[in-house]
C-alpha cells in the first residue's frame, strides 16, 4: 500500500512552489481590485469571506497539479522504465502501480472541479478547459516540439484563475503575470529537456532540445525568459508599483539570469540546480514582495 509521502513524491509536491506564489499574487490583485485592504468599511469583501476563497484557490492549485502530474507518470510508464534518470521513479520502481496512480489522477480531479464549482460561477465553467489543458500535456511530447508551451500555459492558469476566484472578471494585470509564467516556464522546462536530449531522440519524442539542437533551445529559452521579465516589467510599468515590486524584479529577473549562466550547450551538469533552486528562490522571493507591495500601497 502506497504512503501519503510515496504520492507526493509521484506529484513532485515540492515543485508546487513554482506557480503558487503567482497564484498568490492573482489573489492578492482580486483583493485590492474589491478594495479588501482599504481602512474603509465600504467592502463588502470580509475576513471570512477571503479565508474560504483563499482555501479553495490553494485545494485547485494543489488538485490540479497533482492531477496532471499523476496522469503524467502514467501516461509515460514505459518511457521512465526506460530512460536511466526516470528509471526509479515511484510507477517504474513498483512503488505506486499504474492503477493506483490513474486512480489518483480522477480523484484529484474530480476535486479540483468540485473545488472550482464551490469557488464562482466562472470559475466552474472554464474548469473544464484548464484540466483539459493540464492533462492533454502530457500527450504533446509524442507529436511537438512545442510540448514545454503548453506546460506554460497549464501553468499560466494560476494568477488570471485565483483573480477570478476573488472578482468574478477578466483584467490585465493578472493576464500579464499569465502571460510572464507562460516564457518563464516554457523557458526552464527547456532547460530541463536538454537533459533528455539522446533519450528523446532515440525514442522519437519531441523537445525543442530534439528539433533544434542544445545551442538554438537555449537561445530560444532565454528568449522565453527575456519576454517573461519584458511582461513583469510591464506589469509594474503599467499598475505603479511601488520600490517593493521593483525589488521582486530585481530578485525574478537576476534568478533568470543566474539560471541561463548555469547551463551551456556543453555542460548541463548544473541543470538541476538551475531548475529547481533558481526558479523556487525566483517564485517565492517575487511573490512575497508583490505581495506586500499590494497589501500596503
Amino acid at each position: 500500500m502506497a504512503s501519503v509521502k510515496n504520492y507526493f513524491s509521484l506529484v513532485k509536491f515540492s515543485h508546487t512552489i513554482f506557480a503558487l506564489p503567482f497564484a498568490i499574487i492573482g489573489f492578492f490583485l482580486g483583493l485590492k481590485t474589491m478594495h479588501f485592504f482599504e481602512s474603509s468599511n465600504a467592502t463588502s469583501f470580509t475576513w471570512n469571506t477571503m479565508l474560504q476563497k483563499l482555501m479553495l484557490v490553494l485545494a485547485c492549485m494543489v488538485t490540479s497539479r497533482s492531477a496532471a502530474m499523476s496522469f503524467n507518470r502514467y501516461l509515460d510508464q514505459q518511457f521512465d522504465k526506460l530512460n536511466p534518470r526516470t528509471s526509479n521513479r515511484e510507477i517504474p520502481a513498483g512503488i505506486i502501480s499504474a492503477s493506483q496512480a490513474l486512480i489518483f489522477t480522477i480523484i484529484s480531479s474530480i476535486l479540483f472541479l468540485l473545488s472550482c464549482y464551490f469557488i464562482n460561477s466562472i470559475c466552474f465553467a472554464l474548469s473544464p478547459i484548464a484540466l483539459f489543458v493540464i492533462l492533454f500535456y502530457s500527450y504533446t511530447k509524442r507529436f511537438t516540439a512545442l510540448c514545454h508551451i503548453i506546460l506554460g500555459v497549464g501553468l499560466s492558469f494560476a494568477p488570471i484563475g485565483a483573480y477570478l476566484a476573488v472578482t468574478g472578471s477578466f483584467a490585465v494585470t493578472p493576464i500579464l503575470f499569465s502571460l510572464a509564467v507562460i516564457c518563464w516556464v516554457s523557458g526552464f522546462d527547456i532547460i530541463y529537456a536538454l537533459q533528455d536530449e539522446m533519450f528523446d531522440k532515440e525514442n522519437n519524442l519531441y523537445s525543442m532540445p530534439v528539433i533544434a539542437g542544445k545551442k538554438t533551445a537555449l537561445s530560444f529559452s532565454r528568449l522565453l525568459h527575456f519576454f517573461s521579465a519584458l511582461f513583469v516589467i510591464s506589469a509594474g510599468i503599467m499598475n505603479g508599483f511601488s520600490f517593493l515590486y521593483w525589488i521582486g524584479i530585481l530578485v525574478f529577473c537576476s534568478m533568470l539570469v543566474y539560471q541561463q549562466s548555469l547551463v551551456k550547450p556543453d555542460d548541463i551538469s548544473k541543470v538541476n540546480i538551475a531548475f529547481m533552486t533558481a526558479n523556487g528562490i525566483a517564485s517565492i522571493v517575487f511573490g512575497v514582495f508583490v505581495c506586500l507591495d499590494i497589501s500596503l500601497f
